[in-house]
Parts: structure tokens; C-alpha cells; sequence
């Protein structure tokens, strides 16, 4: 499948959707980037892609603290640091 664009400055993307083979979950994968995402219908299968791949090249938004609050995580001991752990490096 191919996107095409909306004339609203947004890109196109070539992506392939699949059915699994319950046929419970339509899957996405951007041929591009290989960001690959899931939805029970094939519209909202397609609107997480959109939003993966948004996400994937820089886009959206910092969560707020009550975003955090909503998913069960603490704001306060929610710690973003500048490098990795050596164990991680």
C-alpha cells in the first residue's frame, strides 16, 4: 500500500499492512524506516503508523506530568539523563 500525500505539507510513505494470521490485528510497517505498528481495525492500524513514524523522525510532545500521572509513573522520580550508563556504552 502507498500513502499519498493530503496537500497539507505532510509526506508520503510507502507501507505494507497484514492481516495476522488470527485475524484479530491488522500490522503496519513503513518501508522506509521499518517502524512497524499494530491496530484491531485497518484505519486505526494506519493512524498508529502515522504517529510512529511522526514519532520515529522527532515529532510530537513532551509529556506533561499529569500524561506521566495517567500511565502510573511518578513524575518526581521521573529522571531523563544526558548519557547512558557505562554498562549500557
Amino acid at each position: 500500500m502507498s500513502t499519498e500525500a493530503n496537500g497539507d505539507g505532510s509526506t508520503s510513505y510507502q507501507s505494507t499492512i497484514t492481516r495476522t494470521d488470527e485475524g484479530d490485528w491488522w500490522v503496519t510497517r513503513d518501508e522506509e524506516t521499518g517502524v512497524t505498528s499494530q491496530g484491531k481495525a485497518r484505519t486505526e492500524a494506519l493512524e498508529n503508523l502515522d504517529e510512529a513514524v511522526a514519532g520515529y523522525h522527532g515529532e510530537g510532545k513532551e509529556p506533561t506530568d499529569d500524561d506521566l500521572r495517567e500511565l502510573g509513573i511518578d513524575p518526581d522520580a521521573n529522571v531523563s539523563v544526558e548519557s547512558l550508563p557505562e554498562e549500557f556504552e
